[in-house]
């Protein structure tokens, strides 16, 4: 088990926010001989993660945020998804108190050995080929971060020579002080969270640390054909390695019509590569880098390629019913995600979209939408969203109660050969926990129509 270092020179630690992050960070900090002081508005004393952290000395203040919680206190390590807004946050910098989020923990812990993702769209289908392409390359390698385990309790349990990769969210890299991944790679920016980061710059500010304390040691894989991030890494450190699917390149990856290169190497032809949809010749230029940069053969990165179909939740291929073909993409949780996933489709598209409105519109679906036969809509956006309808000439448009009943009307308008495509283009946070569950829904209710 690796341990934290005088790196991390923190003896009095103030966890702000249970859940998973929080839970984990709690552990490892406690493990690791801290004294840590846990407060969250949401948790219930008598919960068994409560229980365990007490018996493992930590403090646990739960119901309410005293501003007496930060006394003697040298760091607060906060979940992701609370706002700087909150009162103990601010009273925290008031203080000069430094404000993290565990990624910074789990960088002490993985040094060298992580490979960091980040971008808004595409994070989760690079991270899993990334990793699958070590895997098949016989490296030692694990996954986490905003994929799913939380980082700093995998790299807690890294061995010598493995690979950490981490699918990084803005939320993470707000709050690092040294994190910085070997490879770092930054797919694409647009904009995205401003309800959180309140404004586009602050947005890309916190995607571009991901290279911040990188240095000529460290790699940046960086998508070469979108202009923010190309200006963003001209201030970066590291040695740059660019993607790009429109221009060949002497020191990245690219692709023309009938192959994909890694430098001068032709690596795969395209008509063998099995995942689907335009935007994720991106993804897999991504990948491929970060792998090569990684130990990764070309072998390994063929065979994924070659079997590697979807990720869950990302333009996951569901089921056919009566030649009607399901996709599940509920983690298209904003308006690029939805455009990527309707540019995938050239066949009659039935389009279920909607979710938490958080205050922008969706003129930009409207060049996206020439296939799209039928909408229908739920959620806090589904006025808006037909109002995008009409304005695409849309004839058909179902408003829906939620998914799974969004799913029941578009069979009743489809027919043989249509695509029925969740891609929502909104959070799911005004009916669902998170996309993951939205998704889950979306299949049970074509597993039901069968």
């Amino acid at each position: 088990m690796r341990k934290l270092t005088s790196k991390f020179p923190y003896s009095n630690v103030l966890v702000l926010g249970l859940a998973r992050s929080g839970t984990a960070a709690s552990l490892v900090l406690l493990q690791n001989d801290k004294k840590v002081r846990i407060n969250d508005m949401s948790a219930n004393e008598y919960d068994e993660n409560v229980q365990t952290l007490k018996s493992m000395g930590a403090e646990v203040i739960v119901g309410s945020h005293p501003l007496s919680v930060l006394d003697d206190i040298e760091i607060v390590v906060k979940n992701p998804g609370i706002s700087y807004d909150n009162s103990i946050l601010v009273e925290a910098k008031n203080r000069s108190i430094p404000i993290i989020t565990e990624v910074e923990i789990a960088g002490q812990l993985a040094g060298d050995s992580i490979i960091g993702i980040t971008g808004s769209n595409g994070k989760t289908t690079t991270t899993t080929l990334t990793t699958e392409m070590l895997l098949a390359s016989n490296s030692k390698v694990k996954v986490a971060g905003n994929i799913g385990t939380v980082a700093s309790q995998v790299a807690q349990e890294l061995e010598d020579k493995e690979k950490l990769v981490l699918e990084l969210s803005s939320f993470q890299l707000l709050g690092i002080e040294s994190f910085k991944p070997k490879v770092a790679v930054l797919l694409n920016i647009y904009e995205a969270h401003i309800d959180y980061h309140k404004t586009f710059a602050n947005y890309k500010e916190a995607k571009f640390n991901i290279f911040s304390n990188q240095t000529f040691d460290d790699y940046l894989v960086y998508n070469s054909d979108d202009h923010e991030v190309v200006e963003a890494v001209k201030r970066a450190a590291s040695r740059l390695v660019p993607f790009s699917v429109t221009n060949r390149l002497l020191d990245g990856a690219w692709a023309d019509e009938k192959s994909i290169y890694f430098k001068d190497e032709k690596i795969i032809d395209r008509s063998e590569i099995v995942l689907v949809g335009d935007h994720n010749l991106e993804n897999i230029l991504a990948a491929l880098s970060a792998a090569k940069l990684s130990g990764a053969t070309n072998a390994g990165i063929r065979s994924v390629l070659t079997s590697f179909s979807s990720v869950k939740h990302r333009l996951q291929f569901v089921e056919t019913i009566n030649n009607r073909l399901f996709y599940n993409d509920s983690k298209a949780t904003n308006i690029l995600a939805t455009q990527k996933a309707l540019s995938s489709f050239t066949q009659p598209t039935i389009l279920l979209a909607g979710g938490l409105d958080r205050g922008n519109e969706f003129e930009d679906l409207l060049p996206y939408l020439k296939n799209v036969k039928a909408m229908v809509l739920f959620g806090q956006t589904a006025e808006k969203l037909k109002k995008l309808a009409e304005e695409a000439d849309i004839q058909e448009v179902k408003i829906a109660a939620n998914v799974e009943d969004a799913v029941v009307k578009a069979y009743s308008l489809s027919v043989t050969d249509d695509v029925i495509l969740l891609s929502p283009a909104c959070a799911s946070w005004d009916q669902y926990k998170t996309f993951e569950e939205r998704g889950d829904m979306f299949i049970q209710a074509v597993h039901t129509l069968m």
